[in-house]
């Protein structure tokens, strides 16, 4: 019998050299770890936005209710924009638990509205006197991105009530109306009465059209608290309504430094290595960076969204 010939079997190193591959120029190269980054941002900004800041609002509302339960529980709970010892309140501190039944809505209330600090839940604007105080009462939520804890107040109804707990004490609210931008605006509050205003994006989520807020009128007694610290004037743009947080964004040049000099990396090995092996070893760096960087590029989106 014939033997039949064979031809021996390629590795990819050799079939690279039959299929004669061009090598890509410093400039083609210097263009494809730039579309790496491009890529790895826009993916991690999506996972971020749509995954991890969902698990990561509810962590935080979980460290932030245990927190305040015992605070509660021990009387230490705050009653003002500074604690015993006459520091402020440090962003993000719990101050109070509120309940809204028709919506389903139970969230941990933190000190501070800027973009970071409602990473974790709804804000009370510094500005304003503590829920339960004489004055209007302020609260910033997220409507979409971070669990997105005041995406259905566009459900609630006149009437509705508000149930807010704080370390003085209990209190219920009556929402009197929503309105949007160019709506009237209720009359002020008068002497020992006190309001609650809840404020976030208007329109579809990500893309707001306007903000949306809702008005509650305080039923039980009001209690005499501490004046807000900061002024209104004195607010910082970033605590504001639709404020972005800009603070760290060297952090951000930095994340997006290191992702660049990995994206090098793998181009490089993608061309010594192989595509694979490129792919097994680069990969989980270029993920982890990415998420920093679409974690701390979140911080320049609007608070409300």
């Amino acid at each position: 019998m014939t033997a039949i010939a064979t031809e021996p079997r390629l590795g990819w190193r050799a079939r690279r050299a039959a299929i004669d591959v061009p090598e890509l120029s410093g400039r083609l190269q210097v263009a494809r770890a730039a579309l790496v980054v491009v890529f790895i941002v826009s993916i991690s900004l999506l996972i971020e936005l749509f995954v991890a800041s969902n698990l990561q609002q509810r962590a935080a509302q979980q460290r932030a209710f245990d927190r305040i339960r015992s605070e509660l529980a021990t009387g230490t709970a705050p009653i003002g924009p500074a604690d015993s010892d006459g520091r402020l309140l440090a962003a993000g501190s719990p101050i109070a638990y509120m309940e809204i039944p028709s919506i389903g809505l139970r969230q941990v209330i933190g000190e501070g509205t800027s973009s970071a600090t409602l990473f974790g839940g709804p804000g009370h604007r510094r500005d304003s006197v503590f829920p339960g105080n004489p004055g209007v009462s302020v609260v910033l939520g997220r409507r979409a991105a971070f669990g997105g804890p005041f995406q259905r107040l566009e459900d609630l109804r006149k009437g509705a009530l508000i149930l807010i707990t704080t370390g003085q004490g209990k209190f219920e609210y009556r929402v009197t109306g929503l309105r949007e931008e160019g709506d009237p605006v209720p009359a002020p509050v008068g002497s020992g009465e006190g309001r609650l205003l809840l404020a976030t994006a208007a329109g579809r989520p990500f893309l707001p059209d306007g903000v949306l807020r809702v008005d509650a009128d305080l039923e039980t007694p009001a209690v005499g608290g501490a004046r807000p610290t900061v002024a209104s004037t004195a607010l910082p743009p970033s605590e504001q309504i639709m404020g972005a947080d800009t603070s760290t964004l060297w952090a951000l040049a930095l994340w997006l430094q290191a992702l660049t000099i990995i994206a090098v990396g793998a181009v490089w090995a993608w061309h010594r290595w192989g595509r694979a092996r490129a792919w097994v070893v680069f990969l989980p760096p270029l993920l982890l960076v990415g998420l920093s960087a679409a974690d701390e590029a979140a911080r320049l989106m609007p608070n409300l969204l």
